[in-house]
């Protein structure tokens, strides 16, 4: 769990990394002791990617994105500290309830996840562009002009159906397109770099005292919000179930809920508590939700279930829905394993936040800023061993701190690159089942989950309208 959560809050050296890096590794253990060690090291990387975001805006991990949203803003007021602190208590909570539904529900919630076809992936995808644009900060437009941006470079390199060559421009470096975790560093990383060394102010605030975890605080600020905490671990065991989504789409999902029914929703934003807990309890919620149509169905929820699997078949374990009735004794070993490694995150986790905090406060910025340099590279090339994605990386990132300036934040557009492709993929494939079935429009507009979430898509879109309709309402009221 320690080397996880280390290896996640460094940039680029993702969940599914530490994963497939440790794979090798178990071939000589017994399964139950192997699964253990990988879902221990999956945990721990999905909580470190918070450290990144909240004291250098830079997620570890893609599932950290919406963190930074939040976390970074009260760093950056002195309050890292609190947020380490509440972050890392929202992770324990998500990954017991993401746990508690993988012990408990698995069967039911993987038959559920099969009811999930090109056409839900899609409207998925774009539900989640949706909340882009009600997440961005000030400016709507910009957010989804961001998003576009996003799109469009998703769509560079061999197409996802159809095998077509597009936008490459004649050379075969863009092929593979624009890896997610070359943009990622890019855009996040970069841009910080960039204003570390242009400006002569301190990185973050420092109070007299660096408390180095405020755990009163963070229980106070927990209870106070509960229910967006189990509301946030539900949407993100949910969403975890779902091949493919992951912990990025489900910690927005997460936020965009929060910010929505918040009291507070006018200080989201500016280092609004509410919105750490709501992402970091939800992506960790994915932790156990992607495991469940791993181990029921053979089909991994999120990119490290995948490595697990791997690992799995290698173990000789067959997934299934006999697996937990024939090799129960592992299975179950495995999930209170998990139970284990998210218990231990909370002692862990702040131990290693509190040092982290201090670190980064007092390190010199002559110091700070080649190390970042050095950990960015590092990242981007160690992904698929290619210095292209080096170079990609270097670009995106000037580009993302030129965007920065004229006012365009690089969430919408890491969540564009993000979604295109599932976009991109759910479309097409739905197009040409419509066509095969004689009807695109009842394909893409007849099914049921997939008017759920057309109707979840359009409530995104208008509240942000409702809620500005009434509040230039209520002054008229008042004046009455």
């Amino acid at each position: 769990m320690v080397a996880g959560t280390v290896i996640g809050a460094l940039p680029g050296l993702t969940a599914t990394m530490a994963v497939a890096v440790l794979v090798p590794f178990t071939f000589g253990v017994p399964p139950a002791s192997a699964l253990i060690l990988l879902g221990a090291i999956y945990t721990g990387a999905i909580y470190g990617g918070a450290y990144s975001a909240i004291l250098l805006n830079t997620p570890g991990t893609p599932s950290a994105i919406a963190t930074t949203f939040e976390g970074y803003p009260m760093a950056k007021r002195g309050d890292g500290d609190l947020a380490i602190t509440i972050a890392c208590l929202a992770s324990v909570f998500g990954g017991l309830v993401g746990a508690a539904f993988l012990l408990g529900l698995a069967p039911p919630l993987a038959e559920f996840a099969l009811a999930f076809g090109p056409v839900e992936y899609f409207w998925l995808a774009i539900f989640g562009l949706t909340l882009i644009g009600a997440l961005s900060e000030g400016n709507v437009l910009k957010g989804l002009i961001g998003a576009c941006f996003g799109l469009l470079l998703a769509t560079i390199g061999i197409a996802e159906v159809g095998g077509d060559i597009r936008y490459t421009m004649g050379t075969h470096l863009l092929l593979g397109g624009i890896d997610v975790v070359a943009a990622l560093i890019g855009l996040y990383c970069i841009p910080v770099m960039i204003d570390l060394v242009a400006t002569p102010d301190p990185h973050l605030k420092v109070g007299s005292q660096v408390a180095g975890f405020r755990l009163r605080e963070g229980f106070g600020l927990a209870w106070r919000h509960k229910f967006n905490l189990i509301r946030s671990s539900l949407l993100g065991t949910v969403i975890g179930v779902l091949p493919g989504a992951g912990g990025s789409i489900a910690s927005l999902v997460a936020y965009s809920e929060a910010r929505r029914t918040s009291r507070r929703a006018m200080h989201f934003g500016k280092g609004e508590p509410e919105g750490v807990l709501a992402t970091e309890s939800a992506n960790n919620a994915t932790v156990g939700g992607g495991l469940i149509p791993t181990l029921v169905l053979g089909i991994p929820g999120t990119p490290p279930d995948a490595v697990i699997l791997g690992a799995l078949l290698v173990q000789g374990i067959r997934t299934g829905p006999s697996l937990f009735s024939e090799q129960s004794s592992i299975v179950y070993t495995f999930i209170f394993g998990l139970f284990i490694a998210t218990v231990l995150m909370l002692p862990m986790g702040l131990l290693i936040g509190r040092y982290a905090f201090r670190s980064i406060v007092t390190i010199p910025k002559a110091v700070l800023v080649p190390a970042i340099g050095f950990l960015t590279v590092i990242g981007s090339y160690a992904v698929n061993n290619n210095v292209n994605d080096v170079a990609v990386m270097v670009s995106l990132g000037v580009i993302g701190w030129l965007l920065n300036r004229l006012g365009y934040t690089p969430s919408p557009i890491v969540l564009g690159i993000i979604l295109g492709p599932i976009a991109e993929a759910g479309f097409v494939q739905g197009y040409l089942i419509g066509n095969a079935r004689g009807s695109v429009v009842m394909e893409f507009f007849g099914r049921p989950i997939a008017i759920m979430i057309i109707v979840a898509i359009l409530l995104s879109l208008l509240y942000p309208l409702l809620m500005a309709r009434l509040r230039m309402r209520r002054p008229e009221v008042v004046g009455d």
